[in-house]
């Protein structure tokens, strides 16, 4: 490709693995083959780790900004001279802070067309939070940004892709938080997605229930038949492929979430569970219904690990390799309008 896609990635909390992870799947030569990969963060902590994990082999191209970027290898932005207290595995304000900057500064060059996608490593949801980072995570900061209304938490692996009709919101709010045009919306975002992001033709989706056995009829909960049912037939009315609902536990013991393209779960832990099980290893966190591309590995922060050199950057790679696949797909997409 002569001209390689430009590919930021945000730094993620500095005392977790996310430099680990990064620097383990930039040097796979595969990358710097499909993109420009730039790293938004620190160049002292990029050298902390690179000696503590004897990544000898390993530089980064320290760039000023965007416009001065290496085709050859991987870039990091420096964002701050200053010196920032690195604490291997431990939450810590500044690595909150950092954490922050380093979104900021990629969604700035997103808004300004100077990167096409952005890979954000994992940040903890609790040191990050500020007065201008007010947000639940990634998903809503992103939706919020990027003023879109319309947006859904996904899990994207080879073996199934698992959009969510809610993203962090306390079980027992469930029940007040769904409804029927909540979760036709999200079915009609999942579709979109799948067409347009995934290169999909006439996609299948399988709708989750919330309640146990799909509400057996009712005798298990009501949001089935006045929710979840009406917003299927509304979605089949519009030419969506929409089924279900469908009973989780033995949706995917039995193996029936191969049969389609993509699965809509009611919450968080109803399509995490399975998919971390199913994927973990590979899976990619992916916003969809957003003007941009924004992925991100499954995996947390993983502070327990930090600093061991024993972290997989298979999730990390995935992520890049997927935003990769998004922007061609949508290319494609559009040539065809």
């Amino acid at each position: 490709m002569e001209n390689p896609y430009k590919i930021g990635i945000t730094q993620g909390d500095i005392n977790g693995i996310s430099y680990e992870v990064i620097m383990k799947a930039l040097s796979d030569n595969k990358i710097m083959e499909l993109c420009t990969p730039t790293v938004y963060g620190l160049s002292k902590v990029a050298s902390f780790y690179r000696k503590m994990l004897n990544m000898n082999e390993f530089s980064f191209q320290f760039v000023k900004d965007v416009h001065n970027l290496s085709v050859k290898k991987p870039n990091l932005i420096n964002l701050n001279e200053n010196e920032i207290k690195i604490e291997v595995g431990e939450s810590t304000a500044i690595a909150g802070k950092m954490a922050e900057l380093s979104i900021e500064a990629a969604c700035d060059d997103l808004k300004k067309n100077l990167i096409d996608a952005v890979v954000t490593a994992p940040i903890n949801k609790y040191n990050i939070q500020s007065e201008s980072f007010n947000f639940n995570g990634h998903t809503e900061y992103f939706s919020h940004t990027f003023k879109s209304q319309r947006t859904m938490m996904m899990m994207i692996s080879d073996k199934l892709k698992i959009g969510f009709v809610t993203n962090h919101v306390a079980v027992q709010d469930l029940p007040s938080v769904l409804s029927e045009n909540l979760v036709l919306e999200k079915i009609q975002v999942l579709h979109d997605a799948l067409i347009k992001d995934f290169a999909c033709t006439n996609p299948k989706i399988a709708v989750l229930s919330l309640n146990p056995h799909a509400g057996d009829s009712g005798l298990i909960g009501s949001e089935e038949n006045e929710i979840i049912k009406p917003a299927i037939a509304d979605a089949f009315n519009q030419k969506i492929n929409a089924f279900g609902p469908f009973a989780s536990d033995g949706f995917f013991a039995s193996g029936q979430y191969m049969q389609f393209d993509a699965i809509l779960a009611m919450y968080h832990d109803q399509g995490m569970i399975p998919f971390k099980l199913l994927a973990m290893e590979d899976g990619v966190n992916y916003t969809a219904g957003l003007p941009i591309v924004r992925t991100s590995p499954a995996h947390g922060t993983a502070y327990h690990i930090a600093g061991k050199n024993i972290a997989s950057a298979q999730s990390m790679r995935s992520a890049i390799f997927l935003a990769i696949d998004i922007l061609n797909n949508r290319a494609f997409y559009n040539e065809k309008l």
